[in-house]
């Protein structure tokens, strides 16, 4: 199991919500700016990332606390 510091948790925890707001930006928003037709599998899937990643931040900050 990972075991993280306080400081290279609260990176973690700042920088979890950036990349998903990245990743639904690129793949769901993307979308939009290609020749190719929209895709429902790649929305759902940035869609499921963004929530992971935001989880996983939330999960982190939960373990700050305590």
């Amino acid at each position: 199991m990972l075991r993280l510091r306080r400081g290279q948790r609260r990176v973690l925890i700042d920088r979890c919500p950036e990349l998903a707001n990245f990743v639904a930006a690129s793949l769901f928003f993307g979308q939009f700016l290609t020749d190719r037709p929209f895709s429902w599998t790649v929305a759902i899937s940035s869609l499921a990332v963004w929530g992971a990643l935001l989880g996983l931040a939330l999960y982190l900050a939960a373990k700050e606390g305590s």
